[in-house]
């Protein structure tokens, strides 16, 4: 993986991380953990949605991917947090 590609996924999950962070709220972990939620998020969401067939590219697609894997994510762990 080269420097630019990299970099655009680290983009990719802090701001999918971040936005998920957002809507699901109290589950943030600040800049590194919101990464690493969107990255995780983003291969969550790799491997459920296409199966229901949305067809999204490019630079947004892929952040709307990661924010919805990422937000997935948050609500699993929120609901393992308060067990």
């Amino acid at each position: 993986m080269d420097p630019k590609a990299l970099l655009i996924w680290l983009l990719v999950g802090a701001v999918a991380g971040w936005l998920a962070g957002q809507i699901v709220k109290g589950h943030g972990f600040g800049l590194i953990g919101n990464i690493v939620v969107g990255i995780v998020g983003a291969f969550l969401a790799g491997w459920l949605l296409p199966g229901l067939g949305l067809g999204l590219s490019g630079i947004v697609g892929s952040i709307v991917y990661a924010a919805i894997g990422a937000i997935i994510l948050l609500v699993i762990i929120g609901f393992f947090k308060r067990l």
